[in-house]
């Protein structure tokens, strides 16, 4: 699947310096949730819209995640999860604008194939929830003007025997410094 947004997404989070990963649920569709009527917008009939600027927190994002934001954090990349064990997800970027959040721009996303957690283990296949850092980017294409260090390789192909619909999975990546060495 290529991601036309992550090229974009590549230039808007390099001065972000923070993802915050699965951090809640915006599932709309709630067990227990009302009927909507939304007329196609995503809105409960006569409910107010979600504010989308001058926010004084990241929404639906705890107090504990919440209090892990550098300060000097100007951007914020969060992941929505559509539940704990759902691979379906949104990212959404944040923009500081003075001393509050505006909310930039939305993309669908996946988490790991069996969703998030907060104990994360090597081949759990889900997802960590947590605050980290973005640093660097590569992928199959060419730097498309990330302000990140950029590594462009073939041996970030996906494999061909993969369904041909993740062959671009691996166009375009930003590296989440989770357990890793920056820069591999």
């Amino acid at each position: 699947m290529r991601i036309a947004g992550a090229v974009r997404a590549a230039v808007a989070v390099a001065a972000c310096g923070v993802l915050l990963t699965s951090c809640g649920s915006s599932d709309d569709g709630a067990k227990g949730a009302a009927k909507k009527d939304d007329g196609g917008t995503g809105q409960a009939k006569g409910a107010k819209a979600p504010a989308t600027e001058d926010l004084e927190r990241i929404p639906d994002v705890g107090d504990r995640l919440q209090d892990k934001i550098p300060a000097n954090a100007r951007q914020v990349v969060a992941v929505y999860g559509q539940g704990e064990d759902s691979a379906k997800s949104t990212v959404v970027l944040y923009t500081k604008s003075g001393d509050t959040w505006d909310k930039t721009r939305s993309w669908p996303a996946h988490n790991g194939k069996k969703g998030w957690t907060t104990d994360h283990r090597e081949n759990d296949k889900r997802s960590p929830v947590g605050v980290f850092t973005l640093t660097d980017a590569g992928g199959v294409l060419a730097d498309p003007g990330a302000e990140f260090p950029y590594t462009q390789s073939t041996s970030m192909q996906a494999p061909h025997y993969w369904p041909k619909t993740h062959w671009h999975d691996f166009d375009y990546v930003i590296a989440i410094d989770y357990n890793r060495a920056k820069g591999t």
